[in-house]
């Protein structure tokens, strides 16, 4: 009998990043899932602070050398991989010099203050999802942690839904636990627009509150799940994700989740 297989999109993973809370379940997880007899396979951003020469990164030229256009700028993809130790799981890096390198200014290692945070979650959804799609290897569950990635359920659900590669996936939304981001520009409902959503879909996002959550309220739109990693879960989130009917759980992200993950996915692969 073949393994289940499970997908992580991710916004930080240990050693990549500084060792943080988050960055710290980027690894655990994923490593708890394989030791639980799934196939797994990763992807984050390839961040400014990601050390390349130490971590062994090393550009993947058959799926690299797509342009993503936004705001009628060609932004170039490279994909990097490496395999994370000791379990050898396959994490490849989204890169691009024009989002992911540090500034000097940024409050943290994803840069949650910048201005242009919904071009970066943009870029990152279209290359992990594209990419993800050459690599032909069909997950039977999908795990999209952090704001930077919470796109990626519209992107799987709306854009990317013809081919067989997503189509029995489950997609579970993971709510980090992390600094507040930076006020996204209304004006990322027409890049969404000229990056392949359809505007059918554009009228439901535009009907969502618009405020500091629009990005985790654009991912609940579209999830099939969601993990808050609190106990204290954002009110409004909270009622979102209830609105919608779909499953949720709330996790103390100081404990050792990895069977609370497994036991959730678990759940939703019997619905």
């Amino acid at each position: 009998m073949a393994k289940p297989r499970i997908l992580f999109f991710s916004q930080e993973i240990a050693p990549y990043l500084p060792s943080s809370e988050n960055s710290k379940l980027g690894k655990e997880i994923p490593t708890a899932m394989q030791a639980r007899k799934y196939e797994v396979r990763t992807f984050m951003p390839n961040f400014g602070a990601v050390n390349e020469r130490r971590n062994q990164l090393h550009e993947v030229i058959r799926l690299s050398g797509v342009n993503i256009v936004i705001n009628d700028d060609d932004h170039p993809l490279i994909i990097k991989v490496a395999s994370m130790q000791p379990s050898r799981i396959q994490v490849y890096f989204i890169d691009n010099d024009d989002y992911f390198q540090k500034d000097d200014d940024d409050v943290d290692d994803a840069g949650s203050n910048r201005a242009d945070n919904d071009e970066r979650a943009i870029f990152y959804a279209r290359g992990a999802v594209e990419t993800a799609e050459k690599l032909k290897w069909e997950p039977d569950m999908i795990n999209v942690s952090g704001w930077i990635s919470a796109l990626i359920p519209l992107y799987i659900k709306q854009v990317y839904n013809v081919g067989p590669d997503f189509k029995k996936a489950k997609v579970v939304y993971n709510i980090l636990r992390q600094p507040e981001i930076a006020p996204i520009d209304p004006g990322i409902f027409d890049r969404l627009a000229e990056n392949g959503v359809k505007e059918e879909d554009i009228e439901v996002l535009k009907q969502l509150p618009f405020d500091n959550n629009i990005l985790h309220r654009i991912a609940i739109q579209y999830a099939d799940a969601v993990v808050f990693n609190t106990t204290e879960p954002d009110p409004e989130l909270l009622k979102a994700v209830e609105d919608r009917g779909i499953p949720h759980i709330e996790l103390d992200p100081e404990a050792n989740n990895a069977d609370n993950y497994y036991n959730f996915y678990q759940s939703l692969k019997e619905e």
